[in-house]
């Protein structure tokens, strides 16, 4: 799989006409919920009979998600290697799954150069290991790097569909068609796979599973069983990456999205720009790859003369490589349904430009029940969905009777919806739609893959529902002065308050408790005279009795309190194993600065460490901050007893029990006693079912010896770096919650300082220009397609301990300079090493140069070689004491 990386905005709501005879219908009655966060790099997933969700992460696992609970249980996994984009890539249940519980993986194992398409039985949950069949195998070379497609998809017809990639090297062609002939490049000719009617790569395969674990190949498949030099597993043929497709469940025909090369722009000598494409397969046929794409002919290519041949022939495509073992005369080349460049399109300019991962998206089919289960509305049926895994995009396409493309509408108005967003002015965006489906209610699921090409914390399982009827109106309260000392003069607005469908609202603000009315008026001032905690209510009403409420807290006679570290400085450097001190500063009206009731005020310090590691598996980031957000550590530490059990020793005693998590939730809602001795927990009705989830999630993922939060209390103190494994980073946080006055409530007040690994991974910083890629032997991801004037910001760093940097770095080209500056392009030159041509890109050097500036820095590096693109790639800079 191979992603391009280049980030677009999502694209502006733009209404055509064509999809159906009724109007589009508004942006304001799509929902979008997130259910799950927080997934390491997820793939596929699949909707079993029981409503319950299994999807794959590339690293192997294998994991059952429950929306109705919110709980995730790990069923298992297979062993993987994560070599040039290879791993766990496709999965699919069966169509029988209720009664034979059977589910297929397409997988890279690490003991076999290609993929292996395995089944598998579910039992109790987990993947049985013994009941593994193995149906096919997909042999790959693994000199070089890339594209397996990996998709797994059922057909209507109890047909199994899998979609592989050319395995082909992109890098040698200049962007264009890799054709070389020349002895051992085998790996930069696609006409060994995509054009090879006796290989599985660069295809759409299709096969019949039997119960014996082994299959049947259809009739109907390009080529006849028997046939010589070719494979009858094959139904289409010449694709490049067909990473991901999805197939109509009442008509059979398939939507396959196939990820296109990177060349800029047409040659007279070598053919087209680079094309991604969208392919409607409604029978056998060869798509082109890679003798031509998007409707246009690449020319024949002698690599060792560098002299171009002749054009291809779409009618009669012939494929002369010494390295085919199939046959020389292909089927025709069929034409693509959308085809699309890295700049802006002329045929479909309603998608842009930008990066380009083309994705074959589902087709939606109406029912009436949707109406009542948040399902799509009739407007959209037999609609097929397109989408963009880079840019990210996603259309509603419309189809004539003879299977071209009548209409194009983009799907990016629920996307922008966040909580009755009226102007789109806040954005909900799916970073990189990695798959998606309508469930059984109608709505639309996708899975977002996050930021970056690797493990991202903001990944998610996200549901895009529709809303009938009259919705209730959107109530927001802008409150001025909340906190303070008595008398405590409150302003208050609902101007931020709207209605979805225009009507003409009124206006309700009460106080609380008693029930005092304020006043009618979109905007009123209140003065409240007497100390306490107090909450302001806003109730907006339309004509049809739809109520929005919201609120807001007061708390009259205290103040917040300000905190801030003394020690250590933002952008502070880590030392694995060794003890990180910090001291803090508090000042509070009423509790003093400290220097009164040491003591007193250190208790109410919480401190808390953060590591990073490579990714957040759980969204457990999400369930620590609404414990910091609630009383759970006044009584609760990591590793030590309070007033409660420790953390720790609650994970150790439900680890490995998914029956524990929804008793644990409703202990933390409703209060418990007895479970962990006398003292009992008091229930938290502040909190939702969907929060405590989240907060039982954390503790349950808790393990020790392993880089989980540290908890402190304490104006001063130290806290010990982890060593295994060394982090990548970390965020120290403080918070301290005063003890109120009088009636007056308690209030609180946090700082935060980010703290940084020596070695600065370079897509950790903020990148200009450049662009993130994987592979090439790099530690995981790196910054490349780097030109003159490109840019990484990494924020404040402190470099007083630090005297040298050194850069692994790769050029296959001109190479260049690096310069680290403080802030601007005209900065202090902090240092400079220059770059030279390392042999090729995938070798890599580490250079050192001496810091000529320390300090605390706002620190940026810039590439530098006038005139000059493709200048190198950079992994990763290291500080050294």
């Amino acid at each position: 799989m191979r992603f391009h990386s280049m980030l677009l905005a999502l694209l502006p709501f733009l209404s055509a006409s064509g999809l159906g005879a009724a109007e589009a219908p508004p942006d304001y009655r799509f929902k979008v919920e997130s259910l799950l966060e927080g997934i390491p790099q997820p793939m596929q997933f699949h909707f079993a009979p029981d409503g319950r969700v299994y999807f794959i992460e590339i690293g192997g696992k294998l994991k059952i998600f429950d929306p109705k609970t919110r709980v995730v249980t790990e069923a298992g996994g297979v062993a993987v290697t994560n070599a040039m984009e290879n791993g766990l890539l496709g999965m699919a249940l069966d169509p029988a799954f209720a009664s034979n519980r059977r589910i297929y993986l397409y997988y890279s194992p690490p003991d076999f150069e290609g993929q292996v398409l395995s089944r598998f039985e579910i039992k109790d949950d987990l993947l049985d290991m013994g009941s593994r069949k193995d149906l096919l195998t997909v042999p790959e070379q693994r000199k070089e790097c890339c594209h397996h497609g990996g998709t797994l998809r059922f057909g209507p017809d109890g047909s199994l569909y899998v979609s592989t990639g050319d395995n082909t090297n992109p890098f040698g062609s200049e962007g264009y068609s890799p054709l070389d002939e020349r002895d051992g490049r085998d790996p930069w000719d696609a006409q060994k796979s995509s054009a090879n009617t006796n290989d599985l790569r660069g295809k759409i395969l299709r096969i019949r599973p039997k119960e014996d674990g082994s299959y049947e190949v259809p009739e109907e498949n390009l080529f006849p069983k028997g046939m010589p030099q070719t494979r009858p597993e094959i139904y289409a043929m010449g694709f490049r990456n067909p990473w991901r497709f999805s197939i109509d469940p009442r008509s059979g025909v398939l939507y396959v999205g196939d990820v296109g090369p990177d060349s800029g722009g047409d040659s007279e000598d070598r053919g087209p720009s680079g094309f991604d494409t969208l392919n409607r397969i409604a029978k056998p046929g060869n798509y082109g790859w890679p003798y031509s794409r998007g409707k246009r002919l690449y020319r024949d290519f002698d690599f060792v003369s560098n002299a171009p041949g002749e054009e291809f022939d779409p009618a009669k495509p012939r494929n002369e490589s010494p390295n085919n073992t199939g046959l020389k005369e292909l089927p025709a080349v069929q034409p693509p349904l959308l085809w699309y460049p890295g700049s802006q399109s002329k045929e479909f300019p309603l998608l842009g430009g930008g990066g380009r991962t083309a994705c074959g998206g589902p087709v939606f089919h109406h029912d009436p029940k949707f109406e009542s289960s948040g399902g799509f509305p009739e407007y959209y049926d037999r609609s097929i969905i397109f989408y963009d895994w880079q840019r990210p995009a996603m259309l509603w396409l419309r189809l004539d009777e003879q299977g071209a493309l009548k209409s194009m509408e983009p799907f990016s108005a629920t996307l922008r919806l966040a909580q009755g967003d009226p102007d789109g002015s806040e954005r909900f965006q799916v970073k990189r739609p990695v798959d998606m489906c309508f469930g059984p209610d109608g709505a639309l699921y996708v899975m977002d893959y996050g930021e970056t090409w690797g493990a991202n914390k903001d990944s998610r399982l996200i549901r895009i529902s529709y809303q009938s009827g009259n919705l209730d109106p959107v109530a927001r309260i802008k409150a001025e002065n909340t906190r303070g000392a008595e008398p405590l003069a409150v302003k208050l607005s609902a101007a931020d308050s709207f209605d979805h469908e225009s009507q003409v609202l009124s206006y309700e603000w009460t106080l609380e408790p008693g029930g005092k009315k304020l006043g009618s008026e979109r905007e009123i001032g209140t003065t409240i005279a007497e100390p306490g905690n107090y909450s302001i209510g806003l109730a907006v009403r339309d004509p049809q009795g739809g109520v929005g409420r919201v609120s807001a807290a007061i708390t009259v006679g205290n103040h917040v309190p300000e905190i801030r570290f003394l020690e250590p400085a933002d952008g502070t450097f880590l030392t694995p194993g060794k003890p990180l001190r910090y001291r803090i500063e508090v000042k509070d009206v009423e509790d003093g600065d400290g220097s009164q009731k040491p003591d007193e005020i250190g208790y109410r310090t919480l401190v808390n460490a953060r590591w990073e590691s490579g990714g957040s598996a759980d969204g457990s980031e999400t369930g620590l901050a609404l414990m910091k957000q609630s009383d759970c550590f006044n009584c609760h530490a990591v590793d030590q007893k309070l007033v409660g059990p420790p953390l720790l020793e609650i994970a150790n005693r439900y680890r490995g029990k998914p029956e524990a998590v929804e008793p644990a939730v409703q202990r933390i809602l409703k209060g418990s006693s007895g479970v962990w001795g006398e003292v009992g927990m008091l229930p938290h009705p502040q909190i939702n079912l969907d929060e405590a989830h989240l907060i039982v999630r954390w503790i349950f993922a808790l393990e020790p010896g392993k880089a989980s939060p540290a908890m402190m209390r304490g104006l001063s103190g130290e806290i010990t770096v982890p060593s295994s494994p060394e982090p990548l980073g970390g965020i120290l946080d403080a918070a301290y919650t005063d003890t109120g006055k009088g009636v007056a409530g308690p209030l609180g007040g946090s700082a935060q300082v980010r703290l940084l690994a020596r070695k600065l991974q370079a897509e950790s910083g903020k990148v200009e220009g450049a662009r993130l890629l994987g592979g090439e032997g790099s530690e995981g991801q790196f910054v490349g397609a780097i030109d003159h004037g490109h840019r990484i910001s990494f924020g404040r760093v402190q470099l007083q301990d630090s005297s040298t940097v050194s850069f692994r770095v790769s050029s296959g080209n001109v190479g260049g300079f690096i310069e680290l500056r403080d802030g601007a392009a005209d900065g202090a030159l902090l240092a400079k090493v220059e770059v030279k041509n390392t042999g090729a890109w995938g070798n890599w050097v580490e250079l050192t140069a001496p810091l000529e500036t320390k300090g605390s820095v706002d620190l940026s590096a810039f590439f530098v070689k006038p005139g000059n693109g493709g200048l190198m790639n950079l992994d990763w800079l290291r500080f050294n004491p």
